[in-house]
């Protein structure tokens, strides 16, 4: 089967600046159209934080710190977008829980290809495809991981069910962010090369995400370890990677001229991201470090 692409298309301006982070503008896209009023809060976007990694400690004390801070920090909410625990180690699950039930902020977990469902189910949540809504945005959360493969899969009946939510924001007239670790994009080397192919799924979410795009804002994942890592050529729906909280790698991304953008940030770290005048503004926190303005901005504009 034809793999699902697109051409990148020339629009609007890219600039850089001197704040830590991503500033997505919605205000001008066709989806501004169907809203008369846009969200106004902030959230926390934590991923990939493997406890247990190597059979060491480095991943709980990284762990540890990073919850302090985002205990600390403003954010109405967590998102954790997957592999909480490195390799689906079950005497890792509490300590992860441990330091994520001092947070003190409403928290939401997605599983990664670390985290067998059942371990999932048993420490996490009972039930892993779910939704919540807050401030005129719904959150789709769901499962398109497994633990045999660094590919991502969705089922039929992971579409039905987000259709029927999809209508149902509609019908609510909310906006829409949906979570998966596991990126749908495309990608080939010097990227990962991991995502959903069309024969696992991919054809029918983005058939389903473009019948809904006046109203799907992004498509938040975790996975590839490369620090804050997008595409843009399906506007006006963004699709982002998010930081890994334990560690991220340099892939020369933009040297070899990957698709998308990669910003030049890669210690670990979490998101700050806030919801203001009509803008998505993702600002990188690098764990233990003092924010120095030295992380450059991209401002997406249509």
């Amino acid at each position: 089967m034809k793999e699902t692409r697109m051409n990148r298309r020339q629009a609007g301006k890219i600039l850089l600046g001197g704040v830590g982070g991503v500033v997505l503008d919605f205000q001008s896209s066709a989806a501004a159209a169907a809203f008369d009023t846009w969200p106004e809060f902030s959230f926390l976007v934590v991923t990939d934080t493997h406890i247990g990694y190597k059979n060491g400690t480095a991943a709980e004390k990284r762990w540890r710190n990073t919850a302090a801070e985002l205990k600390d920090a403003q954010g109405d909410f967590v998102l954790h977008l997957g592999d909480l625990v490195d390799r689906g180690n079950e005497t890792q699950y509490p300590v992860y829980t441990k330091f994520r039930d001092t947070i003190g902020k409403p928290f939401y977990e997605i599983p990664g290809n670390h985290d067998p469902e059942s371990l999932f189910k048993q420490y996490i949540d009972q039930k892993i495809d779910r939704s919540f809504d807050h401030g005129g945005v719904r959150f789709l959360l769901f499962n398109n991981a497994r633990t045999d493969s660094h590919d991502g899969f969705i089922t039929p009946e992971q579409i039905a069910w987000l259709k029927s939510e999809l209508e149902d924001a509609a019908t609510a007239n909310l906006r829409v962010i949906v979570c998966a670790h596991v990126p749908f994009h495309y990608n080939r080397h010097p990227d990962r090369g991991w995502y959903v192919k069309p024969d696992n799924g991919q054809t029918a979410f983005y058939e389903l995400i473009e019948a809904h795009r006046d109203r799907v804002l992004a498509i938040f994942h975790g996975h590839f370890h490369n620090g804050i890592r997008g595409w843009d050529d399906r506007r006006p729906v963004h699709e982002i990677l998010f930081p890994s909280a334990l560690y991220n790698l340099d892939r020369g991304l933009m040297a070899k001229e990957a698709p998308g953008y990669n910003l030049p940030e890669f210690r670990p770290g979490y998101v700050l991201a806030t919801f203001t005048g009509g803008k998505l503004i993702l600002k990188y926190h690098v764990t233990g470090e003092a924010d120095d303005g030295s992380i450059p901005e991209k401002a997406l504009t249509w």
